[in-house]
This record gives structure tokens, C-alpha cells and sequence, in this order.
């Protein structure tokens, strides 16, 4: 279906022309499901895109061939191209939500895919978007099609994206990262979708990932890249048995473990600058021994646990609720509530790390903001050190807010884009008046840069200038900078590549160590709650559903909704065992 030779591609940039992907070559054949894996930067979007000829041709150098049907797409002029754009080639982009037209309905902007390649009949242009919602599963298809994306959730919005992928019946589809970010359980709904659609429609599918656990559970071949070169490509079992490249062998390593308590990650660096490269052939016994280096010290871990629960809680949370009242019109007497958070009572020890986990609207975000009062929490009690938070004025509860810190989820938009990362860091000491002078807050950001990882330079940087992990290190050294004793992870690591997630979980559990931090870790992945956590609270539909031990809430669940949770985590990620 698709045959990619000596495909290279470059982009201007201020000191000339950058090769994003160095000449690859691969092949996609009928009905068959290709994989490509690998972290940001590796090339796997440039590849794709080059596929639909969606560079801007002013900055973008393409050379090489992308034969569809033994036609070489690069040799199409822009209106040849568009015939085979969407009609026979078509993409699900990464993130739907800057996709979709926020200011179009979700019918209106399928139907528009439709109407461009020749339907012209109204009743016929509505009825197959219709077809299609239904196609992909969304609920009440005629309530959808006149809906706003803002009004649907992340897993809604990704299927009006395959649907508009799908609406000209394609023969080759591009799946962009469909899932990353997705809770677990919306994640495998969307793979499962994936292929009953490729199965029933008998299309080729390249399905594109940083993440070789979604990639083992679709895929039939992969493709490893690294720095725009393939370093390696296999069937899938081979890819995840006998791994030979030691890129592919650190993605494999650098995924929390289900079946070992590891003390802190393999990186991919470990396997491209260390001993493990001289491994001929790494295979699952080879992997589960290196693990098994990076194991925790039963005894000492034992030991630890057993300091942190002989201490008097350092938060206590009694009968917390926030609601929201819904109005379904103009005369609504707001007697209906939207309870977000419904009568949850738990307690966090010093130097625990307690993992939050649930689906989105669960209410964990919301959980997390209540005890900080960023949203006020309609009633119940929460006891920082033995003081009820509630009790407090704005001005001592902004004051109190020194000792306990969030790290919010998406990092960019937490970020002023107008502060160099050294304001940024500096304006929390400056609103607290504590660490004296300028010069002597920029030597503490100096020394936190350098805690998290960044180097002095960074400082006069705006935050735009950095990749996604750097910019979660900014704002864990933002939220050091007043030496709190209590930090929320508010989905800290969800949209990171699995090896800079590894690279943050490790800096979280270092820093909890040297600065006697206490965690709430909020995530909707599981396996990685339970890798970074003491304890594992799972919440549904605003209320606790389990709390426990996190090795005994992941491997003994007790309630039907952990165990569904738990059942959805992609099973390639648990070849290796």
C-alpha cells in the first residue's frame, strides 16, 4: 500500500537546514497494522506527515519517494495531491482538541470532510456523519453532531477525529499518538475501535506512538526510530523478546514494572552510554535482570514505612465534599449538584507518597484543588499539621500555601510565557518576602536548576525554548522554592515520552528523600501510581472507592472498578514478564 525509500527530511532553522528524519526506508502492506515507536524528536510525526505532504514546502526540504499504489506522492503537484488526501490517505491527529474548530459543532466539521470530496446532498452529507458517530461509538450520535468540542471529553473528541478520518472511506490511515494522555480505560477503547474498524473495512493502519505498551497491544510490525533513523524493525513478539538495538531495549526497561517494587527507573540513556549496549541479544530474562538491579531493598523499605506510619498524619481530610450546582435553564433553582468531590475522608503521613488514581471527572483534580482552597470546598474539614485549612481567612490561607505546593498537569500553561524561567521561579519568593535580596534568590533558583536537572544558562530563558520534561522540571523547581513539606503531583508525568517520565518519577522520589517531602500523586495511570506510591487511592465518580497498600491494591483488588481499571493497562507492556 505504502513504500517509503531513502525518505529524508530537513527544516530551515537559523543556522541552515536540520535532517528531522535521515534517509528510512519502510514498507506498509494490505490490512496490515505498522507501529512506530520512539521518544519526541525521534521523527515519527515528520514521517507521517511527509506521507500526507502536510510540510510547509518554504521551510521543509522533502527528498526520496512515498510510493501509495506504486504513484510517488512526492512527485504530485498540490492539486493532484488533495485527490489522494483524506480520500485515499487520511490522519487522526494527535491532539484533537487543537484539531477541531472550537467555534465549528462537531457535525458540521465532518460533514465539511465529506462535502470536500463530492457529496453535495444535505440530507445524505448529514445522514453519513450520523452513520459514522454511531460507527465509532459515540453516544447519542444526533445530540453530538450539534455539540462544540469544548462540550465533549478527551476520548469523545478523539473519536469525532476518527470519524472525520474515516468519512471519505479511506484505504490507508495514520494514527498520530490517538491515545496519549487518555485514561487507561479510554485508551483501550480507542485501540479496541481502532481495529474492529481496520477489520471491518479491511484498511493498512500506521499507528504512531512514544509508548511500546500501546504499540504491543495494535500492533503487527514495528518500527523503532531514534534521532530520524530506524534503528531497528521486527514483528511485534520479537520486537518485545529479542530486542537487538539498545534504544528499543531502554523504552522496553524504562515502563514502570508491574511485578517488581523498583526503587527508581532505567532511563534510555542507561542502555546507550553503559555496560547493558554489550549485551549481544537482551531478551525478557535479560530485561527482568536488569530490573532486578534497580530493585528496592525489601528491609529497608520495610523499615522506612514503618518510621512514616508511627508519625500522627501531616494532612488529614474529614467528609470533604465540593459540588457544583447544575442549572438546566434560565428559571433552574440550582437544586441539582454536580458532586465532584462526595464525603471523602483520608489521611497522608510525612514522607509518604499517597497515589490518586481514577478516570477523568473521577474527581481527583478537583480533590487536589479543594485541599489548597483554589476551589473552595463546600463542606467538610481538612487538617494540615493538626490547623483545619477551612477555618482560614484568603490572606492566612495564601500565607499557609508556602507549605504545601501543586505541580500542576500541563506545564506550558502553568508557565507565564512572558517570565524568563528565572522569574518564574524568583516571583514565589518575591510574593512570600523570604529569601532575601534579588542576587540572593537567584543563587537558590541557581542551586534548584541544578537540583531538577537544568543548567545555569536556562535561567534567562522563556519557557517556550524548552521541551515538555524540561518544562515539568521548571515547575518542580518552582515548587521547591519555598521549601514546602507538601507537594500535589497533579498529573505530573500523563503526556511525557515513557522515558523523560521515567527521568521525573526518579528527580520526585530523589528530591521526597533529601527535602522529607510529603506527596499526593494524582494520575490516571495506574502502573505508574503504583510504581511512585506508598499507598494507592482509587476514586470514581467523586468518592473512594479502595485505599491501601499499592502492591496490594494493584495485584488484590477488591473492588469491580479497580479491577477494570487494572484490565485496561495495555498487556505489551507486560511481554517482557
Amino acid at each position: 500500500m505504502i513504500s517509503i525509500k531513502n525518505l529524508e527530511v530537513s527544516f530551515r532553522t537559523e543556522n541552515g537546514w536540520f535532517p528531522a528524519v535521515r534517509k528510512i526506508s519502510f514498507d506498509l502492506k494490505k490490512s496490515e497494522v505498522v507501529g512506530i515507536v520512539g521518544e519526541s524528536g525521534s521523527g515519527k510525526s515528520v514521517t507521517s506527515l511527509s506521507i500526507m505532504r502536510l510540510h510547509d514546502p518554504a521551510a521543509s526540504k522533502i527528498t526520496g519517494e512515498i510510493f501509495y499504489n506504486e504513484i510517488d506522492l512526492l512527485s504530485l503537484s498540490v492539486d493532484q495531491i488533495l485527490n489522494y488526501r483524506g480520500n485515499k490517505i487520511s490522519m487522526i491527529f494527535q491532539e484533537p482538541m487543537t484539531s477541531l474548530n472550537p467555534v465549528l459543532t462537531c457535525g458540521f466539521q465532518v460533514a465539511e470532510a465529506i462535502k470536500q470530496h463530492g457529496i453535495t446532498s444535505k440530507e445524505q452529507i448529514k445522514s453519513s456523519v450520523l452513520n459514522l458517530f454511531k460507527e465509532v461509538q459515540l453516544p447519542s450520535p444526533n445530540l453530538t453532531y450539534n455539540k462544540y468540542p469544548h462540550e465533549l471529553s478527551g476520548g469523545q473528541k478523539q473519536r469525532v477525529m476518527i470519524a472525520m478520518a474515516l468519512s471519505c472511506n479511506p484505504e490507508v490511515l495514520i494514527a498520530d499518538e490517538p491515545t496519549t494522555a487518555l485514561d487507561v480505560t479510554v485508551q483501550n477503547t480507542i485501540l479496541q475501535l481502532l481495529l474492529r474498524i481496520k477489520n471491518e473495512r479491511n484498511m493498512s493502519l500506521i499507528f504512531i506512538s512514544h509508548d511500546l505498551g500501546v504499540i504491543g497491544e495494535i500492533a503487527d510490525r514495528v518500527i523503532v526510530m531514534y534521532k530520524g533513523e530506524i534503528v531497528e524493525t521486527a514483528d511485534v513478539h520479537t520486537i518485545f523478546n529479542s530486542p537487538q538495538h539498545p534504544y528499543t531495549k531502554g523504552l522496553l526497561a524504562c515502563r514502570p514494572s508491574p511485578e517488581m517494587r523498583l526503587y527508581k527507573l532505567p532511563v534510555v540513556s542507561d542502555f546507550l552510554n553503559s555496560e547493558l549496549t554489550q549485551i549481544e541479544s537482551l531478551n525478557n530474562n535479560n530485561i527482568s535482570e536488569i530490573l532486578s538491579s534497580y530493585q528496592i531493598n525489601e528491609a529497608k523499605f520495610q523499615a522506612r514505612r514503618k518510621v512514616v506510619y508511627a508519625q500522627p498524619p501531616i494532612l488529614k481530610v474529614e467528609n470533604l465534599k465540593t459540588w457544583y450546582p447544575v442549572k438546566h435553564g434560565f428559571f433552574s433553582n440550582g437544586s441539582d449538584y454536580n458532586k465532584a468531590v462526595d464525603d471523602v475522608s483520608f489521611e497522608v503521613y510525612p514522607g509518604e507518597t499517597l497515589g490518586l488514581v481514577g478516570e477523568s471527572g473521577c474527581g481527583k483534580t478537583t480533590l487536589g484543588r479543594s485541599i489548597l482552597r483554589l476551589i473552595e470546598p463546600t463542606a467538610g474539614n481538612i487538617f494540615f499539621k493538626g490547623k483545619n485549612l477551612i477555618n482560614l481567612s484568603i490572606n492566612e490561607m495564601r500565607a499557609f500555601r508556602r507549605n504545601i505546593q501543586i505541580i500542576f498537569q500541563d506545564p506550558y500553561s502553568s508557565l507565564n510565557p512572558r517570565l524568563t524561567i528565572g522569574q518564574s521561579i524568583i516571583e514565589p519568593m518575591e510574593v512570600h518576602g523570604v529569601y532575601g535580596n534579588y542576587k540572593q534568590r537567584k543563587q537558590r533558583v541557581m542551586s534548584l536548576l541544578d537540583r531538577v536537572n537544568l543548567k545555569p544558562e536556562h535561567f534567562n530563558r522563556y519557557p517556550h525554548e524548552f521541551s515538555g520534561g524540561q518544562r515539568q522540571r521548571i515547575s518542580i523547581a518552582r515548587a521547591l522554592a519555598l521549601q514546602p513539606e507538601f507537594i500535589i503531583c497533579d498529573e505530573s508525568v500523563s503526556a511525557l515520552d515513557v522515558s523523560v517520565q521515567a527521568q521525573v518519577l526518579n528527580l520526585l522520589r530523589e528530591l521526597q528523600e533529601e527535602f522529607k517531602l510529603s506527596y499526593i500523586f494524582i494520575s490516571h495511570d495506574l502502573a505508574v501510581v503504583k510504581h511512585i506510591s506508598d499507598r494507592m487511592m482509587v476514586m470514581n465518580q467523586g468518592k473512594i472507592e479502595e485505599i491501601g497498600d499499592a502492591e496490594e491494591v494493584y495485584h488484590h483488588p477488591q473492588t469491580e472498578y479497580t479491577q477494570k481499571l487494572i484490565s485496561a493497562i495495555p498487556k505489551g507492556i507486560t511481554l517482557r514478564n
